[in-house]
């Protein structure tokens, strides 16, 4: 089975948790992080822009009624 993320990807978000961690890593607004899901949104973004391998984002789908 294929890898879903890069391994550089994986790293982009480990440095991001670490920073979360410090207390270091700022969200885009300049705020800072201090949820984890937050931060490893912030990583695969990170990885996104670099082109390493990562899976497209959720899309949104319209609820039926």
């Amino acid at each position: 089975m294929a890898r879903k993320y890069s391994k550089a990807a994986s790293k982009k978000v480990k440095k991001a948790l670490e920073e979360r961690k410090k207390g270091t890593l700022k969200s885009g607004s300049g705020g800072t992080v201090k949820s984890r899901k937050q931060a490893i949104a912030i990583g695969l973004s990170e990885a996104r822009a670099e082109g390493k391998k990562v899976p497209k984002k959720a899309s949104k789908k319209k609820a039926k009624k």
